[in-house]
């Protein structure tokens, strides 16, 4: 039931034709997706899957597939509620075209790009982090004073520099030897399958993520800081929304 994680290769793909490999109390598995499973922080993708007569199954939600030899890029389409009478038409085999709820997904895209500027401007350990569609959440592992003001202005400077962002690969063991790389306390690298995927952006941010993001930072737009706190002793939450 191996799924070939599209996105990963083309965050901007919208929609892909697809087999179904298995119907089971998860959801639907599918053999290719463009849909991004909930996983590193970032929320699953919803969206629908088209039969060949034309009707539309909403998903809902997307997760990481549990079965033995499961791998990180194996995914599994959570259906929305009420759909049994559409989910009793399916049969592994059948040919669906799955697409993204696009508007979702891009804000997803552009907020955990946003995450990823965030640790250039603040270089602590992050111990925590959630991607949805309004908000970006990081906790940061430091006692240090955070100012919301110089954030925002390091932040618009970053965004507006208009900087390349791309994905690179190295090998699970240069992964090790390269622990500097590691910046999330929380999520351990995607590793696994034998090699390890990096975000780089152009002179600011490299580390391992199996997110899905935008391509240049201006994409991104004007952020703001909705919420700057003190969660523990040691470490401070701050949450970004679009201005």
């Amino acid at each position: 039931m191996t799924t070939r994680a599209l996105f990963r290769e083309d965050a901007y793909l919208t929609h892909c034709d697809a087999a179904i490999t298995a119907i089971d109390e998860q959801g639907i598995h599918l053999d290719q997706t463009v849909f991004y499973p909930l996983g590193g922080g970032q929320a699953g993708d919803a969206g629908t899957l088209t039969l060949a007569d034309g009707t539309h199954i909403a998903i809902a939600d997307t997760r990481k597939a549990k079965f033995e030899g499961a791998t990180p890029d194996d995914a599994v389409h959570v259906p929305a509620a009420d759909q049994d009478e559409l989910l009793a038409r399916l049969s592994v085999g059948d040919r669906v075209t799955a697409t993204l709820d696009w508007a979702r997904r891009y804000r997803h895209m552009r907020l955990h790009t946003a995450s990823h500027l965030m640790c250039a401007v603040l270089p602590y350990p992050v111990d925590g982090c959630s991607i949805t569609i309004d908000y970006a959440r990081l906790d940061f592992a430091t006692v240090e004073p955070i100012e919301r003001e110089l954030v925002e202005a390091r932040l618009a400077e970053l965004v507006g520099g208009a900087h390349s962002v791309a994905t690179e690969w190295i090998t699970d063991e240069e992964m090790q030897q390269r622990p500097e790389l590691v910046r999330t306390m929380s999520v351990k690298p995607p590793m696994g399958l034998g090699r390890v995927r990096l975000l780089r952006i152009e002179g600011i941010d490299l580390q391992p993520c199996g997110g899905t993001h935008v391509r240049n930072t201006q994409e991104i737009g004007a952020l703001r800081v909705a919420k700057l706190e003190k969660k523990s002793a040691r470490t401070r939450r701050l949450v970004l929304e679009f201005a």
